[in-house]
């Protein structure tokens, strides 16, 4: 992609990369003499410009062939040459009297001054003035988008390439097209990626030593440089050489690629090697030695202005850090069950360094959030980590590294983080970051053919340069240097926390009038959320007019299917329920004369309450229509199964047999709607229903976090200031023209009750059941106006919040808790609308919001 120069021999990748091609491109001359000045060696072409044959000049004094006033700018020059890989530079000067000008390179190499010249100009121009204007150009980009397409906008100015591009490295060597500037109708190479094999590390350490190389035409023929060899046999090294030839084999990359001349300027951040400047042209191009040494003073100024703008962004990231990290320490020295929390650790945490699950282990036990391996092999990763060193941090991109067998959950978990947070015993919170499964555009095959030629293997370029895709599996995005630096940071704090949690007095201190007012808070927020289910069902279930009586059994059966469902799981203090008992409800209710005909079969589970509700609904659907229209209509069976997946999700399957012929219904009514949208919408799982002629079939996957046997604590409840302007006001159907309106609601039933009032106030609707759902929607749309559920399952949406606070966009929060919502401090003065949703609480809240 890039002019990558390979070295003939890739056998001793260790040695210093001396590039031996003996040759250099025939637009200028070299002349290599020793300290006295003697010359030692020339190159072939020497008498197209200056006339001298290089056989007559061996031997020779130099100023028996140069004026003396260059003569005595040369020797001034070289004193300059006082540090490894300096490159001085003369313009305009002539080699005889009245001659042409040329322009002058002159370095170090091998004990020998080299002398390189090409054809120049007169005019120098104002160098510092050109820089000075490009830098101001590129001081005024806000991000780093802008920054690197100003760069190479800039470049393409003031060299007239047809396409420059910002070409970054990967640390695996790989690079990557994040920027470009080109003529219109040639095509874009940005996001292209290129495997590290086009650019091997030899040719990568010599752009560190040459920062700038041309290649002015791609059919050149090279000169070679007379002797080829000196007294010792030794070539001449040319790797600072301006004029050098290039690699066969790159000449032909750029040939297959269709480039007649390209350009490559080192950026160097950090004294490393962050990427190129690489210019392609489709003919033959040949910029002035002066317009190349002010571009590569201009990559020089990008390089130090891209090393601030990086050390900038890294220091707010951990500044950041270190906010959150005494966020952590306040949070729980007022409230030290947080730390037994895995869902506020992970909000805690994945703020601050990117993860997909958390895992918590302390003294033994454990507990999750989000998605993490299973629990036998979180176990078997703690062990591999405890034999490990002691206080350290330990990240790694590739678990199936650390433990055996990890392949089988890689999916979910292929890398993590590992944060110590006590010496012995040794306990841990661990991020998990899941597969990187991204397409990745490359410009042609990695995996590029090995050709073993006279000099050992080469690598042989590619024959087109089609985009080639490939998937990247198996690894997680790897975890930064300063994502490590901040996880230290926060292993300190965490075990701040558990030096002050180890008194025993401490973590039991839970007042009797705060469980109190929990249970109350909690009774009042599932009441109001039921009547809120109960009234969209009704909403929801509108019958036709001939069909009264029929719509009132299909709402009483739903009513009753939930009310049952609460009673069982309010039998443990809103504890899980099994799943079991559930079917059995059903079928006593719906199909008494029936039960022996519904075959239930799998192991003992239970279903958190949010599961419980959704599922009694799924399954009262199935049953009523199965005894209205399916096999329980006769003498057929149901046969109802479930067992745990790899990812130790629930799977549950619906399949009748033996009843009347099925056919798909022409007309999707409520009842479908829940059987099909309940379970991925409420929770995240999945859901298919087939009509197959021999019985309906159905299967449904419940996550894993639903499926629990222990409850998650949460705090006390704490009393806000109920929202002001309770009166009632009338109605106005246009109150939302025109505006789009982002709904977030965790139960389907009510976010359709809320979407027809607010289709009635004339509002474009966009509904989000999870905070992952609405942060989604606002990376690709801003709102004019949100309505946030506090509770989402699990999370709740103050997170959703802070965003649209940032972004200025009018909001209000919706509860089942009313005034005894929790909102954080920076949210107490928002208004706050009780559930169930009605046309005058939402209007009420829009008008004292909107200030209507």
């Amino acid at each position: 992609m890039a002019d990558a120069e390979t070295p003939v021999d890739l056998t001793n990748c260790d040695r210093e990369p001396i590039h031996l091609l003996g040759a250099i491109q025939p637009v200028g001359f070299l002349i290599a003499v020793s300290t006295d000045w003697i010359v030692a060696r020339t190159s072939a072409n020497i008498a197209t410009f200056l006339g001298f044959e290089p056989a007559s000049m061996i031997g020779n004094l130099l100023a028996d062939f140069v004026p003396p006033q260059l003569v005595h700018d040369l020797r001034n020059r070289v004193a300059y040459l006082n540090t490894p890989d300096t490159v001085e530079r003369l313009f305009g000067c002539a080699f005889r009297e009245g001659g042409e000008p040329f322009d002058i390179a002159i370095h170090f190499s091998g004990g020998q001054i080299v002398i390189e010249a090409e054809p120049g100009t007169h005019n120098n121009g104002d160098a510092s003035g050109t820089v000075r204007s490009m830098m101001v150009r590129l001081d005024g980009q806000a991000d780093m988008a802008g920054f690197y397409r100003e760069g190479a906008r800039q470049v393409r100015l003031l060299l007239g390439y047809d396409r420059v591009m910002v070409y970054k490295f990967a640390t695996d060597g790989a690079g990557e097209v994040v920027a470009e500037a080109c003529k219109p109708g040639i095509g874009s190479f940005k996001g292209l990626h290129y495997p590290a094999s086009d650019i091997p590390r030899q040719a990568r350490d010599l752009y560190k030593r040459n920062l700038l190389r041309v290649i002015r035409d791609v059919d050149a023929r090279p000169v070679g440089i007379v002797p080829e060899l000196d007294e010792h046999r030794r070539p001449l090294d040319l790797s600072l050489s301006v004029l050098r030839s290039v690699s066969p084999i790159h000449i032909e990359y750029l040939r297959n690629m269709g480039v007649g001349a390209s350009l490559s300027i080192s950026i160097i951040v950090d004294d490393e090697l962050w990427g190129l400047f690489a210019c392609h042209h489709y003919s033959p191009r040949s910029p002035t030695f002066e317009r190349r040494s002010v571009s590569e003073l201009f990559a020089q100024m990008f390089s130090m202005r891209l090393e601030s703008r990086e050390r900038r962004a890294l220091v707010e990231y951990e500044r950041r850090a270190r906010d959150i990290s005494d966020q952590l320490l306040g949070a729980v020295a007022s409230d030290e069950t947080l730390l037994n929390d895995p869902d506020w650790l992970a909000d805690i945490l994945t703020s601050t360094i990117p993860a997909d699950g958390v895992g918590v282990w302390i003294n033994g036990s454990y507990a999750f959030s989000g998605i993490t391996p299973p629990t036998d092999d979180f176990r078997r990763i703690i062990r591999a980590l405890n034999g490990m060193a002691a206080g350290k941090v330990f990240a790694t991109d590739h678990i199936g590294s650390l433990v055996d067998r990890a392949a089988g959950f890689a999916k979910q978990a292929s890398g993590l983080l590992a944060i110590p947070i006590s010496r012995s015993p040794r306990d841990y919170v661990v991020l998990f970051r899941s597969e990187m499964r991204e397409s990745v555009r490359w410009a042609g095959d990695p995996h590029k053919p090995v050709h073993y030629g006279p000099n050992g293997p080469r690598l042989t370029p590619r024959e087109s340069f089609a985009e080639w895709q490939e998937q990247v599996e198996g690894r997680s995005k790897p975890f930064s240097l300063s994502e490590l630096r901040v996880a230290e940071t926060l292993r300190a704090t965490l075990i701040e926390v558990v030096l002050r949690l180890a008194d025993e007095a401490a973590a039991q201190r839970h007042q009797a009038n705060a469980r109190q007012e929990l249970l109350i808070a909690e009774l009042n927020h599932r009441v109001r959320n039921i009547l809120g289910v109960i009234r969209g069902l009704i909403r929801q279930s509108q019958p036709d007019e001939d069909a009264v009586r029929d719509f009132v059994h299909v709402v009483d059966g739903r009513i009753h299917s939930l009310a049952r469902a609460h009673n069982q799981i309010t039998d443990d203090h809103w504890g899980p329920a099994p799943l079991q008992a559930l079917i059995d409800a059903e079928a006593a209710a719906f199909a008494a004369n029936k039960e022996s005909a519904i075959i239930s079969d799998g192991p003992p589970v239970l279903l958190n309450p949010q599961a419980y509700s959704t599922m009694a609904l799924v399954v009262h659907e199935l049953v009523t229509n199965s005894t209205k229209y399916g096999s329980l209509s006769g003498d057929g069976e149901v046969h109802i199964r479930w067992h745990r997946n790899e990812q130790n999700d629930l799977v549950l399957s619906w399949q009748e047999s033996e009843g009347p012929p099925v056919t798909k219904p022409t007309r999707k009514g409520f009842g479908t709607t829940i059987v099909e949208r309940s379970v991925p919408y409420d929770l995240g799982g999945s859901a298919e229903i087939r009509y197959d002629p021999a019985g309906v079939r159905a299967q449904f996957c419940i996550p894993a976090r639903h499926v629990s046997e222990r409850r998650n604590f949460k705090g006390p409840a704490v009393r806000l200031p109920h929202p002001k302007n309770p009166q009632m006001v009338p109605v106005k159907p246009d109150l939302l023209a025109g505006l789009s309106v982002m709904l977030v609601e965790d139960s389907l039933i009510i976010a359709l009750d809320a979407e027809d009032i607010l289709t009635r106030f004339g509002a474009e609707i966009a509904t989000a059941s999870t905070t992952e759902a609405a942060h989604d929607m606002l990376d690709g749309h801003q709102p004019d106006f949100a309505i946030l559920d506090i509770n989402l399952g699990d999370q709740t949406s103050f997170g959703i919040a802070d965003r649209l606070t940032d972004m200025g966009v009018p909001f209000f929060f919706a509860s089942g808790y009313g005034e005894q919502a929790k909102l954080p401090q920076e949210h107490r003065a928002r208004t706050v609308v009780q559930k169930p949703y009605t046309t005058h609480n939402i209007a009420r809240a829009v008008e004292d919001l909107l200030g209507l």
